[in-house]
């Protein structure tokens, strides 16, 4: 496994880890107002997304997916962003995350300006899913033969 001194996606999780395979894991990022905020991160030190060859490219955008799916199935969001930006980490990642008409920063992306006040109640209504979120998550990735 390719490692980088100094990489904070290779000295540290980068969140709660929800998931670990071979190639990848999923955390839980502890974001402040988006409580449904996911990372895939890959395990090996790449930057790009091409830097991976054809069969871990499928793998890695399989987790996205799934991740995707479960957020959706679970939380029904108005949107999930996925983002994979590596400016502040060249560490290839991708953001996923469930974004709702009412949190603080819809429809703009989460680390825009916010446009309105946190919702406490609503952001603790959809952080009470996520136990069973994630042990749908954890049972589709274990499934999903993309470790």
């Amino acid at each position: 496994m390719r490692r980088q001194s100094g990489c904070p996606l290779c000295d540290a999780a980068g969140g709660r880890v929800v998931f670990e395979a071979t190639d990848f894991r999923v955390v839980h990022a502890d974001e402040a107002g988006f409580p449904a905020f996911y990372r895939v991160v890959w395990s090996d030190h790449v930057a790009e997304f091409s830097e991976l060859d054809a069969a871990a490219r499928a793998r890695c955008m399989e987790a996205v997916a799934t991740v995707e799916r479960v957020l959706i199935a679970h939380l029904a969001p108005a949107k999930v962003n996925l983002a994979a930006l590596g400016n502040m980490v060249p560490h290839l990642h991708w953001h996923v995350i469930a974004r709702f008409e009412d949190d603080s920063h819809f429809p703009a992306p989460v680390w825009a300006e916010a446009r309105r006040p946190r919702d406490a109640a609503r952001e603790a209504t959809v952080a009470a899913l996520l136990p069973a979120l994630e042990r749908t998550l954890v049972e589709r990735l274990r499934t999903a033969d993309i470790d």
